[in-house]
């Protein structure tokens, strides 16, 4: 079980009130609200391996070099040394490094490698594993990676982590007429306001998939374009013309890495916690109660 875990414990911290506080006021609503969806997802799926996948560049430079736009939109600020900054709720930034020693300190694996999003981790660990993979994220780029016959399937949250929805080939092609593969070719050509991906102007979701289910694939797309026999309507052809620049460059920021340099790691879910000491600790400082204890029991479950 691969989590994507920003996406996680930003609907954690959305979907518990603030109210849920540390001794000291300051709120714990993410922290406590992805303890208690980790220890969901173990007890409903029991999974052998867990990693929780970081963003350590949540806006890689190599892809904004590509695509300027790409999550333009969520740039807070530029700070001196030229790093982006992600706007995020106030009261959410200062919990994440809570959450990360509370995985560490539980002994939960979290992978995070400099220049590169969670989502490239979650691509690498997919294409290395030899068995089933469930990874959970509320982030539909991620359904790229669905794939019955290596048994890769999306967990995406419909309401909290109680009610998902597993995606896999056949709820796909149901619902975008494509496979894995061929969404992240429908989010190139359709765009993606959430990541500030242009896509091809006048090509909505709908032309999208037709077009990728008469001509396969983005390739067979352009390769059509080039062809002045291949149906395309006049219409269809100057879009595509004029965004050939965009369609050349846009597949590399689209499709997620698969060839990620990752640290060495132990994905094994952990029964008993690695630091007892420092995590009662935590749980001491920052009330984290009956969600870290629920998650402790059910991993020794």
């Amino acid at each position: 079980m691969l989590l994507d875990t920003a996406s996680l414990y930003f609907r954690a911290y959305f979907g518990v009130p603030d109210s849920v506080r540390a001794p000291d006021g300051t709120p714990v609503n993410a922290v406590r609200g992805l303890l208690d969806f980790i220890a969901r997802l173990v007890q409903d799926h029991r999974p052998d391996d867990l990693v929780a996948c970081m963003d350590a560049d949540w806006r890689p430079h190599w892809r904004v070099d590509l695509i300027p736009t790409y999550k333009a939109h969520r740039v807070a600020e530029v700070v001196p040394e030229g790093s982006d900054v992600e706007e995020v709720p106030d009261t959410l930034s200062p919990q994440v490094p809570v959450i990360e020693a509370v995985l560490d300190a539980v002994g939960i694996a979290r992978v995070g490698v400099s220049a590169y999003e969670a989502d490239d981790v979650i691509g690498t660990l997919t294409g290395r594993a030899t068995g089933p993979v469930d990874i959970v994220t509320g982030d539909r780029d991620l359904f790229q990676l669905v794939d019955d016959a290596r048994g890769v399937r999306v967990l995406y949250p419909v309401k909290g982590v109680g009610t998902l929805q597993p995606v896999e080939e056949a709820w796909l092609r149901e619902k975008y007429g494509v496979d894995g593969p061929g969404y992240a070719e429908l989010a190139l050509l359709r765009g993606d306001p959430s990541d500030g991906l242009p896509g091809v102007p006048g090509i909505g979701e709908k032309t999208a998939a037709k077009l990728l289910a008469e001509f396969g694939d983005l390739a067979g797309i352009m390769a059509a374009l080039d062809d002045p026999r291949a149906r395309l309507t006049p219409a269809l052809r100057k879009r595509l013309d004029e965004a050939r620049a965009y369609i050349a460059l846009a597949p590399k920021v689209v499709r997620v890495a698969a060839d990620v340099p990752l640290p060495d790691f132990d994905p094994a879910l952990p029964r008993t916690p690695r630091d007892p000491e420092g995590l009662l600790a935590l749980a001491e400082r920052w009330g984290l109660g009956g969600s870290l204890q629920r998650l402790l029991t059910t991993l020794q479950g």
